[in-house]
Parts: C-alpha cells; structure tokens; sequence
C-alpha cells in the first residue's frame, strides 16, 4: 500500500519556507512505513506549470490514499486540478501551522487555504479527513494513520470470504445477513457448505497426520482434567478437514452450526475446533452462524491486527457488563497458558472447555449490524477486571469460563438501548478512531 502526498504554498510565499514545511512533513508521514508517490511542492503560477508537472509525476505510479499538505494559502483551483483525478480515493486535507518567532507568530496562511478548501471537497463528494497542525505541537501523526489504516482495510476486506457451515444455528434471527449489500459495499461473499463435507474430508485425514499437532497441544496447553485421546484426535481430525475445506474455498472466517449442528447431530461440541482454526489456520472464528459477527471480526482484524475475539453479554451491571464466552477464547487473548478441561452442561456431555483467563484492561467493543441494506456499527470502550463467575447448568465444580467484568465508558442505560446483539467483538486499546474512520468511508452508521 503507498500514499500519494502532494505539498503546497502560494506562488508569493516564500519558496524555502514552503519547501522546508513540507518535506518535515512527508519525512513524518514516510516514518509511519509507508512508502510514498510524491513530487515537488506545487503553486499556483500563472501558466499552471506546477500543477501539470505534479498531475504528471503523480501518475507515474500507483497509490492508495492522497495527502493533500497545505504549508501555506494557495487558491483552491490549484489543490482541485490535482485532486479531481483522484475523488475516488480516500484523501487527508492536512494544514500545517506556522512559528514563533521573537514573540510573535509567523504564518503563511496555510489554515487559510484548508478552511477554503473543506467544504468545497465535502460538497465534491470526497471522502477525506480534515487535520491541522497547532503551533508548538506534534502533528496530529495519529488521526493521520488512523485514517490510512481504515483506507488500507476497507480495500483489504474486499475478497474476503465469509465460512459458514450450515445455516441460523438455533433458528436466531440476529445472526442473518443480506447478501447482495455486504457484497456490492463490502466485497464480502458468504458461502455455505455442508456438514457431510466435513465428515467426507474427515475420513481422508491422515492419522499421522495427526500426530504433530496431537503433541504440541498435549505439550502447549495446561489439561487440568484429562481429556480423551480418542475426543482430540477425532477433533484434530475435523479440524484438518475444515482447514482444507477453508484453504480450497478461500475463506477468511469460518463459523459452525454449533447447539443444532456440532453438538446436536455430531456429539461433538465445537470448541476444540475453533481454537485450532483461530489459532493454527489463523481465521476468525465465531459460532453459531453468525454472520454479521465474523464480518466485524474481519474488519477489526483489518484494522487492528488483532484477532477480533468475540465475547457476549451475561450480566448488566449499574456502571458495566458482565462478558464471557460458554466455549473458547483464542490463545492471542489469554493470558498466561492456555487451559481446558472437560466438562459437561445439560444434555451435553463431554468435550473440550477452554477455561483460561482471559487479559483485561482497556477495550472496545464493537459490532456490525444491518436492517436490510442499511449498516450501523455500534462502538464501545471500557475498562476490562477479572471476575469469578459461573453459568447455571455445567456440572459441578462448575468450570470458571472465559470472561471479565468490563466498566462501561459511558452510562449502561444508554448502552443498553443501542446494544445490537448477544455476540460482539473485542479489540485491546481504544480502537475507537479507528472505527470509526473505516464506517466513514464506507458509509456505516456509528451509534
């Protein structure tokens, strides 16, 4: 991925000070990594030399987001001869500020030229983000990769392909999806394939095959009861076959149908499975065919480079949320040793349970939703601590599952009438920005 970045400065302003702003500049923007597409500052002479000359160099190579640096005032028909070609990508509006000097401030209008250019790229349909330098300061370097970040993950999503084994597991509704508009807004397939599909590559499996994986999962994870050998590696078995079918249909998250699939026609309780595929094959995972939470896995994975573990609600609590999972965590989000267990809940037996301790502190939620072909993502931050918990039904002693007791950064009524569904996706930091660029420019309601 590469950045296009375009420096400007009125033909009057001093040129050596235009020049020097501007390549502090795009020597800030080329230590965030990535490589640029640039050309010399433009001005607006009168026979327009510098705007061809930059229209021309800009060509020269491809790239994926435009820096648009103001060092000082320059008419807006100078910035928009450039820009026109390029209204098809996101854009950064960037002003830069002016010095100290004796006492006093010295400017070259920069704050000028973008307030005259921001509505006029708003009412241009350009999707761009608006930041300014303030004297004294660092550049707003943050807003600024944030932005890129959420360019470079709405691209890379595009392709991806959405697993689902089976159909609206437990007959939910919050779990469906509308196909057409993920495809025609996101680039995203959702493609099913069968249960039989998995027990035919089952049976192709090598049984020594098995064996590596069998001992580095004996020797990794801590087994605080004993699991049996015949469970794990029929369960390294499904595994290896949903990898290939995985590999072969290029899907890039996977999700079963769980309660009325796995464990109902299979007597195989999921969890095993997922763990593998999250933390081998390295795919988001997510049970009971729900849709709309893999995509949000996706694009939290995109933005942030974290898995995008999902959690879902138990309690509500007067300042926070109580969230756990019933079956597994994936290992980039546990803290310490990965620890499972068999145990047993309701009419269920046997299987896999991780237990391990999950790592708190700052988070956000977040999770994609749609009524139809309309989008909105419902966003959330807090403050993660340990708690002890159980869920009524597991076998006694009952099994301390996965979770942690989040402070909300915002009132739970308020919360409470925008949550979206059971299933939401975790990202360690404040991602908020992030998200918030990438529903931007695609469109997404944030709530």
């Amino acid at each position: 991925m590469k950045i296009g970045f375009v420096g400007f400065g009125e033909v009057n302003s001093p040129v050596e000070l235009i020049k020097a702003k501007c390549e502090v500049a795009r020597a800030e923007i080329a230590s965030l990594g990535f490589p640029l597409v640039t050309t010399a500052v433009v001005t607006d002479d009168a026979e327009g030399k510098d705007v061809a000359r930059a229209i021309t160099d800009m060509k020269e190579d491809e790239f994926d987001v435009l820096i648009v640096c103001l060092a000082g005032w320059i008419p807006s028909h100078a910035v928009i001869a450039i820009t026109h070609g390029y209204a098809h990508k996101p854009i950064i509006l960037w002003g830069l500020a002016g010095d100290m000097e004796n006492g006093r401030i010295v400017t070259a209008a920069a704050q000028a030229g973008t307030t005259a250019l921001r509505k006029v790229f708003a009412d241009l349909g350009y999707k761009f983000r608006y930041v300014y330098n303030i004297i004294g300061q660092p550049s707003p370097l943050h807003k600024i990769e944030c932005f890129i970040k959420a360019a470079f993950a709405q691209q890379s999503i595009a392709g991806s392909r959405v697993g689902m084994m089976g159909f609206r597991d437990m007959k939910l509704y919050n779990t469906l999806y509308e196909g057409l508009s993920l495809k025609k807004d996101y680039g995203i397939d959702v493609e099913f394939f069968e249960m039989l599909e998995l027990l035919q590559e089952a049976e192709q499996v090598d049984e020594a095959g098995i064996e590596p994986l069998l001992h580095k999962i004996r020797s990794e994870w801590h087994f605080v009861q004993p699991v049996d050998e015949g469970f794990l590696r029929k369960g390294i078995r499904y595994y290896m076959a949903l990898q290939k079918i995985a590999r072969a249909n290029g899907y890039n998250a996977l999700s079963l149908k769980d309660v009325d699939g796995m464990k109902k026609l299979l007597h195989f309780p999921p969890a095993f499975l997922f763990m593998l595929l999250s933390d081998e094959a390295d795919l988001c995972t997510i049970p009971e065919n729900d849709v709309m939470g893999a995509v949000t896995q996706l694009i939290v994975k995109q933005l942030t480079g974290q898995c995008g573990a999902y959690f879902e609600f138990y309690e509500f609590f007067e300042e926070g949320v109580l969230m756990g999972v019933p079956d597994y965590v994936p290992a980039e989000v546990v803290k310490g040793k990965v620890k499972v267990t068999r145990a047993a809940f309701g009419g269920i037996s046997g299987g896999l349970l991780n237990i391990s301790e999950v790592k708190t502190g700052k988070m956000t939620l977040a999770r994609l939703s749609n009524t139809g072909s309309r989008y909105t993502m419902h966003i959330i931050t807090g403050t993660a601590k340990p708690v002890r918990w159980e869920e009524a039904g597991w076998e006694q002693p009952a099994p301390q599952l996965p979770s942690f007791e989040l402070a909300l950064d915002q009132p739970v009524d308020d919360f409470s009438e925008k949550v979206s569904g059971q299933h939401y996706i975790v990202a360690y930091g404040d991602q908020t920005a992030l998200l918030k660029d990438f529903c931007y420019l695609k469109n997404i309601n944030v709530i």
